[in-house]
């Protein structure tokens, strides 16, 4: 029997391309993706600000991780992309559309970059090119994007993508390797009737 490989994205949805990148699909089946998703969520920058459900360390938990964000996509509850430099095909970080809710056309989107990869402007162009794709392609109307009070380049990213700051949320995301104490989040959205923000001159923060 053939083996059937898991993608972190619908088999019927497309690959965002442009500024210069291509949004991938991780492989869970790829010793390649597990190891890079591996080495971008143990990176200390990544956990300072991002503390997942589940702590894991080790290869098997990152294929797992990737396992389970197939599956969602499989039932249209998130889309997960390698972004990738459009030339080389060199992974540069991830970014997600995550708790996709039909219903309400709503959804919260994520990212983080390689260390190798930052100061050349990859969130930004990564975070508008996944937008774009999520109104055009899920004809979502609203996506959420939250970050720990604190964690300056979130917000200037955000702003940049045309995400408008909304307050600040209290006690909404876990502490630093704590499932047991919460610190406080900015909320920042935008909306598919906003305004199209600038487009990237040339790279520039992360």
């Amino acid at each position: 029997m053939a083996h059937t490989r898991m993608r972190t994205l619908a088999p019927s949805l497309t690959e965002p391309r442009g500024h210069g990148l291509h949004l991938k699909s991780w492989d869970a089946g790829s010793d390649a993706d597990a190891e890079t998703w591996l080495r971008g969520c143990l990176d200390p920058e990544f956990q300072r600000w991002n503390t997942p459900l589940r702590l894991w360390t080790d290869l098997g938990g990152a294929r797992e991780s990737l396992r389970a964000r197939a599956r969602d996509a499989g039932e249209g509850r998130s889309a997960s992309f390698r972004i990738t430099d459009r030339v080389t095909g060199t992974t540069l970080g991830h970014i997600g559309v995550n708790e996709i809710n039909r219903p309400l056309k709503l959804a919260r989107v994520g990212y983080w970059v390689l260390p190798e990869a930052r100061g050349r402007g990859v969130a930004t162009r990564a975070l508008l090119l996944a937008s774009r794709w999520a109104f055009a392609e899920l004809g979502l109307y609203r996506l959420e994007l939250g970050h720990a009070v604190g964690h300056d380049a979130s917000c200037r990213i955000a702003e940049r993508c045309g995400y408008a700051y909304e307050g600040t949320m209290r006690g909404a995301m876990f502490e630093a390797g704590r499932h047991d104490v919460f610190r406080d989040a900015h909320l920042h959205a935008r909306l598919a009737t906003d305004a199209e923000p600038a487009e990237p001159a040339a790279p520039s923060g992360r």
